[in-house]
């Protein structure tokens, strides 16, 4: 199956392209300036390894704010 160009793409699909690019964008945005004014202890892992983690795609910035505070999950790669 070859890629299409984005002038190939039927309306609804560049709709739905955008819109999963604009979410993707906000919780990437969110997570990193979350990490960047968050205090290094309140972080279970080291920020880089945030840093890392928040530029995968959708999961990345879930597990950020669902697993990074002390005490709320285990640390990335464990359990």
């Amino acid at each position: 199956m070859r890629s299409r160009r984005w002038d190939e793409l039927a309306p609804a699909s560049k709709v739905a392209v955008m819109l999963l690019a604009s979410v993707h964008l906000s919780l990437a945005v969110s997570a990193w300036a979350d990490l960047a004014t968050r205090p290094g202890g309140q972080l279970r892992d080291p920020e880089r390894t945030w840093a890392l983690v928040i530029a995968v795609p959708f999961v990345g910035p879930v597990l950020y704010f669902v697993g990074n505070r002390r005490g709320s999950a285990p640390p990335v790669g464990t359990g």
